[in-house]
């Protein structure tokens, strides 16, 4: 993935299995700490980072004309926040990458799913709060 510098602006490259981690900037030597935002991700994202992350993964399934999934943005985010060194968040529109809600039978939106080195280890369909995501990824942990 590659991530900006917030110091000089310079474009990092980091693995997927370091993203919960703090790092340096390439160029500027700055600290890159570790991810604290949910990541829009593609296919070839989601599969990287699903599969490489050295820690827990909540991926909420999304779509922008869904109400209940804009009301559970502010809750993803905040999680990705408070989680941040010890989880990735990671957010799909199905609109955009439908073949990503099938692999997950995804019928109902908002749609959270937890992975583990790659593997399931919770899914749940349904607007709950960051508290509740918070112990799924503590729970997976």
């Amino acid at each position: 993935m590659i991530r900006e510098c917030p110091s000089c602006g310079k474009k990092n490259r980091i693995p997927a299995e370091h993203l919960a981690d703090n790092g340096r900037c390439g160029s500027c030597k700055a600290p890159l700490p570790a991810i604290a935002a949910p990541i829009d991700a593609d296919t070839n994202t989601f599969d990287e980072i699903v599969g490489g992350a050295r820690v827990p993964v909540l991926v909420d399934f999304w779509a922008a004309w869904c109400g209940p999934c804009r009301m559970a943005a502010p809750e993803v985010k905040r999680t990705a926040e408070q989680m941040s060194g010890r989880a990735i968040v990671l957010k799909v529109d199905t609109e955009r990458w439908p073949a990503l809600a099938q692999r997950f039978n995804i019928m109902s939106i908002p749609n959270f799913v937890v992975t583990k080195d790659g593997r399931v280890v919770r899914q749940q369909a349904g607007l709950v709060d960051h508290r509740q995501m918070i112990s799924w990824l503590e729970q997976a942990a």
